[in-house]
């Protein structure tokens, strides 16, 4: 049964062909037809029934009033942003390099393959965050350095230096934590210029995941980066790259090594392999983990401490910001991605159990309860606020089941706070005294859909003004930016 018609590409030649997102038994697939290379037909989700349980979380947004480029011809074909993007940029990210210190076969990158250089001077970074910050109506408030390894440039305390300087409340670096391991002082040099996480390639708490997807034993090297952050208190986000066959059995003691280090670790996120760059493409189907094969993984792995049920869409969010927007009277942050791109949850450690905050908190009241309030405010202008805002501060304690709440955590005291302060310091308390356990799935020319590409929300800014979806950037502009901006390799930069 054709759930929906889309675009998508085809997996040899990248054109954008015409696909349809269909019900088959159990699963959702997409298939599509090339007049050149034949039919394709891909998994897009492993779970029909999750599918259309997370399509009520369905919030199209408005995209950016200054787009920097104009439609042409099909979506994903002129990326920059263009006036048909349904999403502002949530995270920026700007490869500051191609150079990298290692090989990994699964990079979608394609770090370190290249014989040319592309890394983009200070100054042209500079602009490029700085043309993150322009987007209207919502400046992109967060930003991520990436490669590459950011690391490899002796400037990288500069760049982070810079972020700060541009404005941005959030910077953190993708990285595989080797200088993070060599370096002792260069956690403590980042922490001090203002890095707020490092985002740390890791892909089990064995050898094995490393030697099969790095070519390396490189767990000794994330361990001893992980303790040089610690001395420094700067927070870690895990990201491993999930393969089935290969990594998929270790979820569940992921998740056990960040709570035994969650006084450092904020979170896990998850990202299931995505098929393009170095990344092997004749067993797509072999080693492909969806969404719902991932929380199906979490369930099993953690003995149903945390459950499928507990996950949500990242843009089940929405009705924060929309409430917080009409308070403020004006745009905020918004996760308006297509819901099918990723899920989280939170959990909560105390006295040793887990406990997920969908266990205490009632998520889906908690968030009709914020669309009301936005709702009434709207109708009600400035005279029915502080009503409307003193009605929801009352209600909100109802949204909460004390009894299996954490002992340790007063979730009422921080999530009022929240609501009053509405700052990013009362948001920090709820992060540093939960674990975030989060999956993102990227696409690939396999399970592409355009629609999912018009609502991304995060964003690769380019040298010459674009910003570009992550998935495009991945599938289809990353070489063609590259050669555009590169130079020839030097000896001493190739070797460092």
């Amino acid at each position: 049964m054709v759930i929906k018609k889309t675009k998508s590409l085809c997996p040899e030649c990248l054109q954008i062909i015409d696909a349809e997102v269909d019900e088959d038994k159990d699963m959702v697939k997409i298939v599509k037809e090339c007049d050149e290379h034949g039919k394709f037909e891909n998994t897009y989700w492993s779970s029909d029934e999750l599918y259309k349980n997370v399509v009520k979380y369905d919030y199209k947004g408005e995209g950016i009033e200054n787009p920097q480029t104009a439609l042409n011809g099909e979506c994903p074909s002129n990326c920059g942003l263009c006036h048909e993007h349904e999403s502002h940029t949530i995270l920026g990210l700007i490869d500051v390099t191609n150079r990298c210190n290692m090989k990994c076969p699964v990079c979608f990158a394609n770090a370190a393959v290249s014989k040319s250089l592309y890394e983009p001077t200070y100054e042209e970074i500079r602009g490029m965050l700085q043309n993150l910050r322009n987007n209207q109506p919502v400046s992109t408030p967060a930003i991520q350095y990436a490669g590459g390894e950011p690391t490899v440039r002796k400037d990288i305390v500069d760049l982070i230096k810079l972020a700060k300087e541009e404005d941005f409340t959030h910077t953190q670096i993708a990285t595989n934590g080797i200088k993070l391991a060599k370096n002792p002082n260069l956690a403590r040099e980042l922490k001090e210029a203002g890095l707020n996480t490092v985002y740390l390639q890791f892909d089990g708490v064995t050898e094995e995941p490393y030697i099969k997807i790095r070519n390396r034993d490189l767990l000794s090297t994330k361990l001893e980066a992980i303790e040089n952050c610690r001395k420094v208190d700067l927070g870690i986000v895990l990201v491993p790259t999930l393969i089935k066959g290969i990594n998929d059995q270790q979820v569940g003691n992921i998740i056990r090594f960040a709570i035994d280090n969650i006084d450092i670790i904020r979170g896990i996120n998850f990202q299931p392999v995505s098929f393009a760059g170095r990344t092997p493409a004749d067993e797509v189907e072999e080693q492909r983990v969806t969404i719902p094969d991932f929380e199906e993984l979490v369930e099993e792995q953690t003995e149903s401490k945390i459950k499928v049920e507990d996950f949500y869409p990242a843009s089940s969010v929405v009705p924060i910001s929309e409430f917080v927007a009409a308070i403020e009277g004006k745009e905020q942050v918004t996760f308006t991605c297509h819901p099918h791109c990723g899920a989280a949850t939170y959990i909560f450690i105390d006295n040793g159990k887990i406990i997920p905050v969908t266990q205490f908190i009632d998520v889906d009241r908690l968030f009709g309860l914020l669309t009301k309030s936005a709702e009434d405010i709207e109708k009600g202008g400035l005279t029915g606020k502080a009503k409307t805002i003193a009605r929801a501060t009352v209600g909100l304690p109802k949204t909460i089941d004390t009894s299996k709440a954490p002992e340790s955590v007063d979730i009422k005291k921080i999530l009022t706070s929240v609501f009053k302060e509405r700052s990013y310091s009362a948001l920090g308390d709820f992060h540093k005294k939960s674990l975030l356990i989060a999956c993102m799935h990227f696409m690939d020319p396999w399970n592409f859909d355009q629609d999912r590409v018009r609502r991304c929300v995060i964003h690769y800014a380019v040298p010459d003004g674009r910003i570009i979806p992550f998935c495009s950037m991945n599938t289809l502009y990353r070489q063609e930016i590259e050669k555009k901006f590169a130079v020839p390799f030097k000896n001493e930069q190739e070797s460092e």
